[in-house]
């Protein structure tokens, strides 16, 4: 089959419908589509991207910084762009990205700090070695730890194979 469209207002020569073959339809809707990630919305007022008192609103406390005279922040024009926009480290980038929460221990709940950046690859690669002997050596103890295997069921199969073919 075609799909009609009908048009909300008629064209000047008169049309006020339009057939199109399925996939041609298709084709026209996702043209339409916008890409991922695409700021739709426009924002006016106080939350406009340039307004002075969106810091004051917004949760993520981002905009243009008030005027001295507004008292909050005196020293902001000092600092440099770089400075006025702190990055988020990248323990926060992990939290946002793959919610994986590093500053908190997994077995006591305490905080963690980073004590050491290693980044020389022999250093690196040591430290992996010993972790994977470290491993290895676990994982034959629990295959000491292990019950024994059980027989097998002693209801009969499903699938008998001296049944080659159910179906022709």
């Amino acid at each position: 089959g075609q799909v009609r469209y009908e048009l909300k207002t008629p064209y000047r020569n008169g049309t006020t419908h339009v057939i199109f073959e399925p996939l041609d339809f298709i084709a026209k809707l996702a043209a339409l589509v916008p890409k991922p990630r695409v700021n739709l919305t426009r924002f006016h007022g106080v939350f406009a991207p340039n307004s002075k008192h969106r810091v004051q609103v917004t949760p993520a406390k981002r905009g243009k910084k008030p005027d001295k005279s507004e008292g909050l922040d005196t020293n902001w024009r000092d600092k440099s762009p770089a400075e006025r926009h702190r990055a988020m480290t990248w323990m926060q980038r992990l939290k946002r990205v793959f919610n994986i929460d590093i500053e908190v221990c997994e077995h006591c709940g305490g905080h963690v700090k980073v004590i050491a950046s290693i980044e020389d690859p022999k250093v690196i690669e040591q430290i992996l070695k010993h972790l994977k002997q470290k491993t290895a050596k676990a994982n034959a103890a629990k295959q000491r730890e292990l019950p024994p295997e059980r027989a097998p069921p002693l209801t009969p199969s499903l699938f008998d194979p001296s049944q080659s073919r159910l179906f022709d």
